[in-house]
């Protein structure tokens, strides 16, 4: 690799603004504000809007689609009966 062409990959804390959630990691996204972690050290600080703390697919907390229930909706609607599995 070329030296002085790669960005410089830092310790970064995200915070998930919907959850609240604090994430300590490397990024070399730009910062323009800081935030003083649990063990003192300031680091800086970038707001995300959507993280796994808070994602309803890494909750848990997503709906099910009942996709059986419209397709018998729309075949009484236009007149179709549901086909016989026998």
């Amino acid at each position: 690799m070329r030296p002085g062409i790669h960005p410089v990959s830092r310790p970064v804390v995200f915070r998930d603004r919907a959850a609240g959630a604090l994430f300590l990691t490397r990024s070399t996204a730009p910062a323009s504000r800081t935030i003083t972690w649990e063990d003192g050290t300031v680091y800086p600080l970038i707001d995300v809007e959507t993280s796994s703390a808070g994602h309803p697919f890494y909750t848990g907390t997503s709906r099910v689609v009942d996709t059986a229930g419209r397709v018998e909706r729309f075949e009484r609607r236009y007149g179709r009966s549901a086909p016989d599995h026998r």
